[in-house]
């Protein structure tokens, strides 16, 4: 055990400072990192797990990590890959927030475009290597780009979730004869199982109890916790779409300025890491004083604490479900739209808010080959077009 968890803590914290790009580009590093590399698990579970992720709400890549650590190390090990994967973020948030009057708006610097360049190569290689394992027949390929380009012509979190329902269902209905019925007895519920399902319950009490408590109590970090926390339960489609969210609670209750959330939004766009670790900016300006960091870390386990309990609770029923005939050809067709869906957002956003000019589409190109045929490291390639684009802007 301790062996895994020296593993768990090299690879994520590695991740945590290297992951630019979003929740989209994450998943890509975490493909290469846990499935090219370490070969923790082949490519099906891997977009299994990331079809789960899709469907709860909450931050996916995030959920991702916490799932990883779960299969490697249990709970403990769950706990460190996030705490691995976020804190280098929070931690240059939380130090933003202390300087947010002295630090310029980053979101023009040249270092910051080479970062958005790197991470469209990063997930044209996850899409690639995802889409020759997961795709292998011309029913799969079709299902995956009419998925891409349904969620082109809607975007949105709701047409992701129903795509991939969609792919579950044509996937179950071409393939439920086509898979071999297991000879292995099923397994039933189990301890683990009642855990899971207290967990899920917990997650879902926490919803109805918090605000209960919020009103009735003069407490602000009670407040403040509750705001959080409903922003981290409610949001389906990754980092961008809590951020409408947070506003709502923390501007118009006077906690933070209008100037001071969008001078974090910007630094946010600039650090590795999930995008949810601007809750650590945001409960540093409410904090405020000498421990103010105290606050970013307050608000740092409301807006994760949901997503961490909702995979912890779904993952065991999930391996429980995957384990039969027709919930295989069900993920046959589901992990085909999983790969329609990282197509879709391979363009927008990833390559509709980095690409800009002729110059970014041959720096792209040049990062791919060396991801995809030099097999550089994704590190090494995120370093180098950070650095180039300064002259690309």
């Amino acid at each position: 055990m301790g062996g895994a968890f020296r593993e768990i803590t090299g690879s994520f914290l590695k991740l945590g400072c290297t992951s630019f790009g979003g929740p989209v580009a994450h998943l890509g590093y975490f493909h290469d990192e846990f499935v090219s590399r370490r070969r923790w698990l082949n490519d099906e579970a891997y977009a299994d797990l990331v079809a789960l992720c899709q469907f709860l709400p909450g931050p996916a890549s995030s959920q991702v990590v916490f799932a990883l650590g779960l299969q490697r190390a249990g709970i403990g090990g769950a706990l460190l890959a996030s705490f691995c994967f976020t804190m280098p973020s929070a931690i240059a948030m939380i130090l933003f927030a202390y300087g947010v009057t002295t630090i310029g708006d980053l979101r023009q610097a040249g270092w910051l475009h080479g970062l958005k360049l790197a991470a469209v190569a990063v997930v044209a290689q996850a899409v690639w290597g995802m889409g020759r394992s997961l795709c292998p027949d011309r029913a799969r390929i079709t299902l995956a780009l009419v998925g891409a380009a349904v969620l082109l012509v809607i975007p949105g979190a709701v047409a992701q979730i129903g795509i991939i329902v969609i792919g579950a269902l044509i996937g179950w209905g071409l393939y439920r004869r086509d898979v071999p019925v297991s000879s292995e007895p099923s397994a039933g519920l189990a301890r683990h199982h009642l855990w899971a399902a207290g967990t899920l319950a917990a997650c879902i009490a926490l919803l109805f109890v918090l605000p209960v408590f919020a009103t009735t109590s003069d407490l602000r970090d009670v407040r403040v916790f509750d705001s959080f926390y409903r922003a981290g339960s409610l949001v389906f489609g990754g980092g961008h779409v809590v951020l409408p969210l947070l506003r709502a609670e923390v501007v118009p209750s006077g906690w933070i300025s209008d100037d001071a959330f969008l001078a974090g939004y910007g630094a946010a766009q600039a650090v590795p890491g999930p995008l949810f670790t601007f809750a650590a900016y945001l409960g540093t300006i409410i904090k405020g004083g000498e421990h103010a960091w105290t606050g970013g870390l307050w608000c740092l386990l409301a807006v994760f604490l949901p997503a961490w309990m909702l995979i912890g609770g779904a993952l065991p029923f999930w391996h429980l479900l995957r384990s039969r005939a027709w919930t295989q050809a069900a993920l046959r067709g589901a992990n085909a739209a999983v790969v329609g869906v990282l197509l879709a957002a391979l363009y927008d956003p990833v390559w509709r808010e980095g690409v800009t000019s002729a110059r970014d589409v041959a720096a792209v190109f040049a990062a791919f080959a060396c991801l995809e045929i030099w097999r550089g490291p994704p590190w090494l390639v995120v370093l180098l077009t950070a650095a180039a684009g300064q002259w690309l802007l």
